[in-house]
C-alpha cells in the first residue's frame, strides 16, 4: 500500500481559550469545538496522523502563527457535542450519526517569532512567496485550512522555527 504524502494545515485558536503555551504545557490536546462544515470535513476526511499544523492565534493582538503542532489521531466524533454542559453542545448531533468531529494534536514547537497576519499578507502579494495562502485572503475565516508545502516552509522560516518540512 502506498504511503500517503504528509499534508500541511493551519488551525486557528483564540489564545485566551487555548494557546500554543497551553499545548506546550499539555504536550497533547483535543482539537474540539469545530462547528463549521468545511473545517469539519478537512479534519474528518483529509487530515491524517503525522500531518503538520501551523498553530494560529486568532482574535489576538496581533493575530498570527505562534507555533507548530502535529496531528496524532485520525478524526473521531467530538463527544463535547453530546454534553449538555459543554460550550460545544449541539442538540442536533447524535452519537449514532455524529455531526461533529475532532482530532488530537501534539506540541512540536513554539516559534521564536510570531508570524503576524500582517507579515503573512505582505508576503502574499502577487508574485510573493505566500501568494495564494488562504489565511492571508480578505474575509478568510475558516478555523482549519490546508496550507501548501512551500507556504508552510516559508512561514516556518519567517518564525525562526527549528521544524523543517520534508
Amino acid at each position: 500500500m502506498a504511503r500517503r504524502k504528509r499534508r500541511y494545515w493551519l488551525m486557528k485558536s483564540e489564545p485566551d481559550v487555548y494557546s500554543i503555551d497551553d499545548l506546550a504545557r499539555d504536550k497533547r490536546g483535543e482539537w474540539e469545538g469545530v462547528r463549521n462544515y468545511q473545517a469539519r470535513n478537512f479534519m474528518r476526511d483529509e487530515m491524517a496522523i503525522g500531518d503538520l499544523v501551523l498553530f494560529y492565534h486568532s482574535n489576538a493582538k496581533p493575530p498570527g502563527v505562534a507555533g507548530v503542532a502535529r496531528v496524532v489521531t485520525e478524526a473521531y466524533p467530538d463527544h463535547h457535542a453530546f454534553d449538555e454542559a459543554s460550550n460545544y453542545y449541539d442538540p442536533k448531533s447524535d452519537p449514532e450519526a455524529p455531526r461533529w468531529w475532532m482530532v488530537d494534536v501534539e506540541f512540536v514547537e513554539k516559534l521564536p517569532e510570531l508570524v503576524t497576519l500582517d507579515a503573512l499578507k505582505a508576503e502574499a502579494q502577487p508574485e510573493g512567496p505566500l501568494e495564494g495562502m488562504l489565511v492571508a485572503r480578505r474575509g478568510q475565516r475558516l478555523s482549519i485550512q490546508p496550507v501548501d508545502k512551500a507556504h508552510f516552509a516559508r512561514v516556518l522560516r519567517l518564525g525562526g522555527a527549528k521544524t523543517r518540512v520534508r
